[in-house]
């Protein structure tokens, strides 16, 4: 009843991040000004950023608080220092103060207003009540937007030395790196909507200024990685369980740009990505994140120098194709099958361990899973050698023909559908070279689709295929036709002498009852 209460509560938190803002006052000039300039910054962020100088110029709190003349503050207004009440991991509360513009501020104390900013930013606020301390979350807001605005010019970025990358790294740290709440058992990720993040307002901007640091030319990598250090990436990895698709999407595009420019971090980032699938495939079966993992690695696969090392085939082995065994594979099996056919253009190779995996994972009872696995090998089959094809020959084409003899015709059909493939009809695995392994094993449920299927496309793609053959080899044909008929006269004869045998038993029953009835 708890975790209702709590779900509720955020459901509801989210119905209010969700409600269209209202339109400044017509004399807001600052945020006016202030959003082409957030606007520009947002060409290198998801499709998520886009909206925070949208968002910035229609809050209605955003503009700074009036005040007299001699720098004090207007009637009606507080001195944020005495009323902010704050969650504070760190945090110095003296930094919530009003400070001058970066671009305003001489050059030579530009670096130390950008430190001071940056410790106003790391007050972290609690937002289970949005109404409470709002001037205060206004205040750090503006700043986070003021600095993604300053950095998103050349001349501002260099602002980027190692003298600020400790104080920077400690306000990202202490926005981004939090602990997610508790999933609730009730939860369906297939079928409820998603819990937001309802520090969302500041959480974004954060995400953007750290984008904005990590794409930067000036930021020196050697310098930069004894800050962007191990501990923060595997922090970053947690992170993707986040119920929240932007936060996700905003650490997608963030861990992958580290990847790259980190190259010391790699084998770790593996690492820590390979055990997120460990725990999920063999423990849990429940994670927000595979998706957008599986997206990073699709890129990183891309990379892979060939021959490909011991660690990307264990990776592949262990991690990638157990993936397909987790109920929720659907959620993901677009980016997973986009990795298997990676490793597969890089090595034909890995083809055989992947479709010896690929049927132990087979979906037989959820027709569903059938067709979108069958979907996956289409693709798999299209980059098939014959060295490999020489390896699996047999399974491949007698789980084929299982599913030609599904009782769901829209797993026959999709099956069928294989022989619509001019590459795999006319050099692949099922052309005519391969005629004489594959017709003897798909010829029995191919005739009987084709004979008085119910489903008109059914039957009339089994027709098309059997015909297809007979033209290939019609010596072939003819004999697999005797060779199904005799098996199917011989299954019938064990079937009478079966029925027979049970008769007989029947009938020694019926004798005997009424002896033990007597008795």
């Amino acid at each position: 009843m708890l975790k209702g209460m709590r779900r509720g509560k955020q459901k509801n938190q989210n119905k209010q991040q969700q409600q269209p803002q209202q339109q400044p006052p017509a004399g807001n000039e600052a945020d006016k000004n202030r959003a082409p300039r957030v606007q520009q910054s947002m060409s290198l962020a998801p499709a998520a950023a886009q909206t925070i100088a949208v968002q910035a110029a229609k809050e209605p709190g955003n503009a700074a608080p009036r005040r007299k003349e001699g720098g004090r503050p207007a009637s009606g207004s507080v001195d944020m220092t005495e009323k902010v009440q704050v969650q504070t991991p760190g945090a110095d509360r003296s930094a919530l103060k009003d400070l001058p513009a970066l671009r305003d501020a001489p050059p030579t104390k530009r670096e130390e207003l950008f430190v001071m900013k940056l410790k106003l930013c790391s007050v972290i606020f609690s937002f289970d009540d949005p109404t409470a301390d709002k001037r205060g979350k206004d205040m750090k807001r503006q700043t986070l937007l003021e600095l993604v605005d300053y950095v998103n010019t050349p001349a501002g970025q260099k602002i980027f030395t190692e003298s600020v990358m400790g104080d920077l790294m400690a306000m990202v740290s202490a926005n981004v790196c939090r602990a997610l709440p508790p999933a609730t058992d009730d939860f369906d990720p297939e079928e409820d909507e998603p819990v937001l993040e309802p520090a969302w307002p500041h959480l974004q901007v954060a995400y953007e200024f750290f984008l904005r640091f990590i794409v930067s030319s000036e930021v020196n990598a050697k310098a930069a990685k004894k800050y962007v250090d191990q501990k923060f990436c595997l922090q970053l990895v947690e992170l993707f369980d986040s119920e929240d698709p932007r936060e996700r999407d905003y650490l997608k595009t963030i861990l992958h740009r580290i990847y790259g420019k980190f190259m010391s971090h790699r084998s770790f980032i593996r690492r820590a990505i390979s055990n997120v699938f460990y725990r999920f495939v063999y423990e849990t079966e429940r994670h927000n994140g595979i998706g957008e993992l599986l997206e990073i690695l699709g890129s990183i696969i891309n990379g892979f120098a060939i021959p490909l090392k011991k660690e990307h085939l264990q990776f592949l082995v262990r991690a990638l194709i157990p993936l397909h065994k987790p109920k929720c594979v659907a959620l993901y099996h677009q980016q997973l099958s986009y990795c298997i056919i990676q490793y597969v253009e890089k090595d034909a190779d890995t083809a055989t361990p992947i479709l010896n995996g690929f049927f132990k994972c087979w979906p037989w009872s959820c027709s569903g899973k059938q067709v979108m696995f069958l979907n996956e090998l289409e693709e798999i089959l299209e980059l098939l050698g014959a060295d490999q094809l020489a390896q699996v020959s047999t399974m491949l084409f007698t789980n084929l023909a299982r599913c030609l003899d599904s009782d769901h015709f829209q797993v026959v059909e999709r099956a069928l559908f294989l022989w619509n493939n001019e590459h795999l009809v006319n050099s692949g695995c099922l052309s005519r070279l391969n005629a004489q392994t594959v017709l003897p094993i798909i010829y029995g449920p191919l005739y009987k689709n084709s004979s008085g299927h119910w489903n008109a496309t059914v039957e009339g793609l089994a027709q098309n295929v059997l015909k297809m053959y007979m033209e290939y080899d019609l010596a072939l044909y003819d004999k697999c036709t005797a060779a199904y008929f005799r098996e199917e006269e011989e299954a019938k004869k064990k079937l009478e002498a079966l029925n027979e045998k049970w008769h007989a038993i029947e009938q020694m029953a019926a004798q005997q009852q009424p002896a033990l009835m007597a008795k």
